[in-house]
């Protein structure tokens, strides 16, 4: 029976139940869990809101589904272990090279020793690190590896690593006869990388990349793994992984991908979806603690890949960042796996009375679960953790070494794609379609497959100074429609379109000619207090009408992706900031999202009627000139007038994984390939090389034209 033993001083009756592997305790009272603010006040927040619920609805139902037998989970599971380490950054597996191990002092105590080491898990990338070792070591011993959660241990500017603070749990490891080794976490280490690159440092393009620190976190894991196995002292085969908080993340992806973890326990380092995306739970976290999401999982999945090796999961019951029930759904999703194995034995859930908290009930499940299955053995009693040592005891480096690349890690770990071009037409071909493939499925998994046609529909128009404008609505997807504006001269007929893809900027330019004359018309679709205040503008209304007269049979329509005008949501930096990053857990970016918007409204302005020929030009600039490109890639008769595009996806737009296919001018290049592109730029020389490849293909000079900006 695996049990917990509580001390007298105890001021409220705490009861334990262990039934069919589970663990509870609770007190008679509890806390409730806070609760998170909305997303905003704005229609597009509401929008946002309900589309939220229906994605994580999705990947809800869709986790583990087709999983029915055991013969169903083992001729897939080394496909998901494939699919997480790529979701880390480590598809390939990065090459093992020497660690070169260096031990830099060493304490004694009575019934313990530590040593203080680094290695390099890759060329300088160094961990800085503790090995605790019983005395008197007569056999192999077990070992435990210990996963340091966000706990900064800084004395006058100097970091002493997350190691330090966390240190007392080592110490009873090696007094219980284990070895533990207590790793510093890239960004509290005693070099001190990068944890929260997008919220914090405005690093979006580590979603371009498919770069997270986890990955960071998971490699350094694996290494140690190697360093433990090289130390004549442990016992490779019996080794085991526990740590709380970001540590208790960093022991799920370890037990996850490397099967030499042979039990793990996990402590306040997972919840599901529900609770990170539809809950707001991901507000309280750095990006270490998610992968990037190109499998569009949920979080069971993760905890399906221990299957069948021993695995406790250990959480307080008012956890405000890892909430009691989603941890339990994440529990019940895999003991369904250990079940088919036969192995429900080998998981468990301990729920205590406690919030975000580093407490003895949940150390003691922890040690007690390592115990059983890494010694084979279960003690009377558990004694205290205590700390016993100084954060200038455990110091690694006196100096730090020159060659590190801790703090630019993210720049190197996930290598971007070449910027290349083709040298002839069969490599064209070929890029063509390596290209085409992994923007379908690395960079736009998250597009829903199987939509209707697209069409326009609920169109109401309205003539003002000879000019007609008709709003319609555009379904995008469930939960995602958007307004489209038409505008045409009342007298005379219309035979093409000119579609103009918009952003928040060009909205409100654009508005402040409409409002001059339609402004009676344009209400319900002024949801900001700035488009409210916006004043009717009579010369921009002038040169609106004046494009209409100078192309006749010319209807103007105008295009805003989700997020935009209308639909625009929240705009406080800090909410702007963790919608992001909800979109980034569905597997999905605002702008990779928005590309879909943009095709749908070029389809549905194609197929609503009274446009005779079928191209169309399609005119945006800056980053959405870049969207309008990739949306051209899944379109054919296309004019592309594109202004000032970023020259690198690192500038924007930012859509996942796609550094890893193609880079911008690549991108411009395969959508010209079908649809005409003339580009006004202050760089022409930097797409020279897109020049270049189109005068070897040869394409005609229409095809792809560069235009100096005056």
């Amino acid at each position: 029976m695996f049990r917990c033993h509580l001390h007298s001083k105890a001021l409220l009756y705490v009861s334990i139940l262990f039934l069919g592997g589970v663990a509870t305790t609770g007190l008679i009272f509890a806390q409730p869990r806070p609760e998170w603010k909305p997303l905003g006040p704005l229609p597009g927040d509401a929008m946002l809101a309900d589309y939220f619920q229906v994605e994580v609805g999705k990947l809800q139902s869709a986790c583990l589904a087709d999983i029915k037998t055991l013969e169903d989970w083992q001729a897939r599971c080394e496909e998901y272990r494939r699919q997480l380490r790529e979701m880390l950054g480590l598809d390939p597996w990065p090459k093992k090279t020497d660690l070169k191990a260096t031990i830099t002092g060493m304490l004694e105590r009575d019934d313990f020793r530590v040593e203080k080491l680094h290695f390099q898990s890759m060329p300088g990338l160094y961990v800085t690190a503790n090995l605790y070792l019983p005395k008197n070591i007569t056999k192999p011993v077990p070992a435990v590896l210990y996963l340091c959660g966000h706990a900064q241990v800084k004395i006058d500017n100097v970091s002493y690593g997350n190691k330090a603070h966390y240190h007392f749990h080592a110490v009873w490891f090696a007094r219980h006869g284990y070895a533990c080794l207590v790793l510093d976490s890239l960004q509290l280490g005693e070099i001190e990388g990068i944890h929260h690159g997008t919220y914090r440092y405005g690093m979006w393009w580590w979603n371009n990349r498919g770069y997270t620190p986890a990955g960071v976190e998971a490699w350094n894991c694996v290494r140690a793994l190697d360093y433990l196995q090289s130390r004549p002292e442990i016992d490779g085969e019996r080794i085991g992984v526990t740590g709380r908080s970001g540590g208790g993340a960093y022991s799920w992806w370890i037990a996850a991908i490397d099967p030499r973890i042979k039990a793990a326990v996990p402590v306040a380092g997972i919840t599901d979806l529900q609770n990170h995306v539809i809950d707001g739970c991901v507000e309280g976290h750095c990006d270490c603690m998610y992968i990037v999401n190109t499998y569009r999982w949920d979080y069971p999945m993760v905890a399906a890949l221990v299957a069948p090796r021993p695995l406790l999961i250990d959480n307080g019951d008012h956890d405000p960042i890892f909430p009691e029930d989603g941890v339990r759904r994440v529990y019940e999703q895999a003991r369904k796996i250990y079940q088919l194995y036969g192995a429900e034995d080998k998981i468990a859930i301990f729920i205590t009375t406690a919030g975000h908290d580093d407490i003895p009930t949940i150390q003691e499940a922890a040690f007690r679960w390592l115990d059983r299955h890494l010694m084979g053995k279960e003690r009377d009693t558990y004694d205290p953790v205590e700390k016993v040592l100084t954060p200038q005891e455990l110091k690694v480096f006196e100096t730090l070494p020159g060659d590190q690349l801790n703090t630019t890690i993210h720049e190197h770990f996930v290598p971007a794609a070449p910027v290349v071009f083709p040298q002839n037409q069969d490599e064209w071909k070929r890029m063509q379609t390596e290209w085409l493939k992994g923007i379908r499925e690395k960079c736009f998994r998250g597009w829903p497959g199987d939509l209707p046609p697209a069409t326009l529909r609920d169109a109401v128009s309205v003539v003002r100074d000879g000019v007609r404008l008709t709003r319609a609505k555009l379904d995008v997807q469930d939960k995602i429609t958007l307004p489209v504006y038409r505008l045409e001269l009342a007298a005379g007929s219309v035979r093409r379109a000119i579609v103009e893809v918009l952003d928040q900027t060009d909205w409100q330019e654009w508005l402040k000619g409409l409002k001059a004359v339609f402004a009676d018309d344009l209400t319900d679709d002024l949801v900001t207090d700035e488009d409210k205040a916006l004043a009717g503008d009579e010369s921009a209304w002038k040169e609106i009408k004046a494009r209409l007269e100078a192309e006749r049979g010319t209807a103007l329509v105008l295009l805003m992706p989700r997020g935009v005008g209308p639909t625009r949501w929240n705009a406080e930096a800090k909410k702007q900031t963790q919608i992001e990053r909800r979109f980034m857990l569905i597997g999905q970016t605002s702008d990779g999202m928005r590309v879909l918007d943009i095709l749908r409204g070029l389809q549905a302005i194609r197929s609503s009627g009274n446009l005779p020929e079928k191209s169309m030009r399609v005119r945006a600039k800056g980053k959405m000139g870049v969207l309008a490109c990739y949306a051209a890639m899944f379109e054919t008769e296309l004019a592309l007038e594109l202004d000032q595009i970023p020259l690198t996806h690192r500038d924007g737009p930012y859509i996942l994984n796609i550094s890893k296919v193609l880079e911008v001018p690549q991108a411009v290049f395969l959508a010209a390939q079908t649809n005409p592109a003339r580009l006004t730029t202050d760089r022409p020389e930097a797409w020279q090389p897109a020049l270049e490849a189109a005068q070897r293909l040869g394409w005609p000079e229409s095809q792809l034209r560069i235009i100096k900006r005056e």
